[in-house]
């Protein structure tokens, strides 16, 4: 392992570690100064932020980036306090706090009537593993996929934190592995959860989003197209003391030729939940093919997990 991966491991470490002792406030109080640190140096990832926001909010101007920009390091942070925390938190508090601001939960009871299983598809948005404590609680569990994160034991650390918040993880090892454990929890009549907007293969599906051209992950569309499954968008995002979850109702996908224009249809829903609630998009990477170098995406960083 390369010294900064090493540092980086220990650093979540540390995070994971140090977030449990303090108390709530003063664990609120420690993230959003390293935010506003973060936000001050204005690294590489903070400038890709802010690019990114401008095309969210392209009517704003320099002070209101500016705003945006700290107002979103603060939500990204405030997303790593509470997964560091969650799973010493009572989960029945989770789902309590979840079941009373979640919508949408008809739809997902109406697509599991059916017998072909539900693909939820989200951005990179609010808390999605708070989301996923509630649904464990209301269906008993879901699968999902993670990414290959360096170094290893870092990897190994977020297939841990969320095996013991009760998710079925399953890697993403690069072969057909992964989708064919997806198609047996499908055919079984349960959950996955798929994180829907950044693509970090070559395979993305060509989509327009806030206007400009991006790629996105066929996988939820595909695995819908190939199931029967109900593909039904997911938006996340934070308030003032919870969360709030949205999911939409189901797109209609039928066949593969019909797996480009779902997932166009789920952009333009993820567009429409991060339009009106922009700095919980904690999008720190290139993410529109123009920002990447040659028109590719790199492979999965740490902290994109």
């Amino acid at each position: 392992m390369s010294l900064a991966g090493r540092m980086t491991d220990l650093a979540y470490a540390a995070g994971w570690r140090v977030s449990r002792m303090l108390s709530e406030p003063a664990a609120d109080a420690v993230f959003s100064l390293g935010a506003d640190l973060a936000t001050w140096r204005g690294g590489p990832s903070v400038q890709q932020l802010r690019r990114n926001l401008a095309r969210v909010v392209p009517r704003a101007d320099q002070a209101e980036l500016d705003e945006l920009t700290k107002r979103a390091m603060r939500s990204y942070a405030r997303y790593w306090r509470e997964s560091f925390r969650l799973p010493s938190m009572d989960p029945e508090e989770v789902r309590e706090k979840v079941a009373s601001a979640i919508t949408g939960v008809e739809n997902l009871d109406a697509a599991l009537a059916e017998g072909n299983g539900v693909v939820f598809a989200l951005p990179h948005t609010g808390n999605w593993d708070a989301a996923g404590v509630w649904l464990t609680g209301y269906l008993g569990g879901f699968t999902t996929v993670v990414e290959r994160l360096r170094p290893e034991s870092l990897f190994r650390r977020f297939v841990a934190f969320r095996e013991s918040l009760g998710f079925e993880v399953v890697p993403l090892t690069g072969d057909s592995a992964a989708f064919r454990v997806l198609l047996k929890r499908l055919r079984e009549n349960k959950a996955i959860c798929l994180i829907g907007d950044r693509d970090l293969t070559r395979s993305g599906i060509d989509v327009t989003f806030f206007g400009e051209h991006t790629r996105m992950p066929p996988g939820p569309a595909r695995l819908a197209a190939t199931t029967g499954a109900a593909l039904i968008p997911v938006g996340c995002w934070f308030t003032e003391g919870g969360w709030q979850i949205r999911m939409h109702p189901r797109i209609r996908v039928n066949a593969r030729a019909e797996v480009p224009a779902a997932t166009q249809a789920l952009a333009d829903i993820f567009a429409g939940d991060i339009a009106a609630h922009p700095t919980d998009w904690h999008m720190l990477q290139p993410f529109w093919t123009a920002d990447y170098p040659g028109g590719r995406p790199e492979e999965a960083e740490a902290g994109q997990a």
